[in-house]
């Protein structure tokens, strides 16, 4: 008996054991089974008519992604009527797009009944453009202001003109297409020829709607995300008169040069007095060197006995004779009156002095 009692309380304990132990690991695996499973977004997911299996639920845990993120987008597409698969969804997210944005976009084009495709959107919100905003402007059409573009008419006056262009997005465009920036451009482009080409400013003024129509007829919106439906003139300023400025650049310019040739013609001009008053001074220098000489040949004349005493005083006295006659006509010539007669020597007659 007492053993059948410790047997009894032997087994007792085990089932115990066993069962504190399956109740730890029953608890334990509710516990991981709720961490797994999303039981809220399951739930709400099947009672909004977009019923998601259990193990995709798991799968897309497993993976590390956005459930909640994309189930609701899911509920979303699916309430919205597109034919759109979870999977999708997933890898669009994956491959680092904006789901959200691509059903909004998607649920819009279904709206408005445009002809959009699930893979068509994804690839352009993929190209980095923003295809909500692209549906939107193919529905309401959107106004692209260009900055003051400044151009300059024959007559050289200066025009700055101010455009404003109304384009609608085009969706088989929106991935290669060229972007905002380029239709500015080409509008800008346009309004410079335009004005360019017209004769007179005035002409510009008048007709603004020249630049609409020449700019429009270029087909600017070729090869570009958009189309464009009209282009309206805001502003219209005038500005400088850029061929008065030119041509008075133009005439400084030529001043300037003129100057500069001057002033080169000038300095050859001096340098070539100063050469020549260097040559006057070597000139006048030999001269002084040989009259030096002419002493020494008289002294050796009159060694010799080639030239004589009288000669020599006859020489001395045709040089007194020259020099007065030198000075008597250089004092005529500055003490003669308006009448031309002559202060202290007038009606006198100059004799010769009597040679020795």
């Amino acid at each position: 008996m007492i053993n059948a009692i410790f047997y009894l309380g032997k087994l007792s304990v085990g089932w115990i054991i066993g069962l504190s132990v399956g109740g730890v690991v029953f608890i334990a695996g509710i516990i991981v089974f709720l961490c797994m499973v999303p039981l809220r977004l399951w739930f709400r997911a099947s009672v909004s008519g977009a019923h998601i299996p259990m193990s995709k639920l798991i799968g897309m845990k497993l993976r590390k992604v956005d459930v909640s993120k994309i189930v609701l987008t899911y509920i979303t597409a699916r309430k919205a009527g597109l034919t759109i698969t979870l999977d999708e969804l997933e890898t669009h997210y994956m491959a680092n797009g904006d789901i959200e944005r691509v059903v909004k976009a998607l649920v819009s084009a279904h709206s408005a009944n445009m002809d959009l495709s699930v893979q068509t959107a994804k690839a352009i919100d993929l190209a980095g453009r923003d295809v909500y905003q692209a549906v939107r402007t193919s529905v309401v059409p959107k106004i692209i202001e260009t900055p003051v573009v400044s151009a300059m008419a024959k007559d050289g006056i200066e025009l700055k003109v101010k455009a404003k262009v109304t384009v609608i997005s085009n969706m088989h465009m929106q991935i290669f297409g060229a972007g905002e920036e380029t239709i500015i451009a080409r509008v800008g482009e346009g309004v410079v020829t335009t004005v360019g080409s017209a004769a007179s400013h005035k002409i510009v003024l008048e007709n603004p709607d020249l630049i609409s129509s020449t700019v429009l007829n270029k087909g600017l919106d070729t090869g570009t995300a958009y189309e464009i439906v009209s282009i309206d003139i805001a502003d219209i300023d005038v500005g400088r008169n850029i061929g008065a400025e030119l041509e008075i650049a133009n005439a400084e310019a030529d001043k300037r040069i003129a100057q500069a040739k001057a002033e080169e013609r000038k300095c050859m001009a001096i340098a070539t007095e100063n050469e020549m008053k260097a040559k006057v001074q070597e000139m006048r220098a030999m001269v002084v060197e040989a009259e030096a000489e002419v002493p020494k040949a008289l002294a050796k004349a009159l060694n010799n006995g080639t030239m004589g005493v009288m000669d020599y005083y006859n020489m001395k006295n045709l040089q007194a004779d020259t020099e007065m006659r030198k000075a008597l006509s250089g004092a005529d010539e500055n003490s003669s009156d308006d009448n031309g007669s002559s202060a202290g020597f007038a009606g006198s007659t100059i004799r010769p002095r009597p040679k020795l």
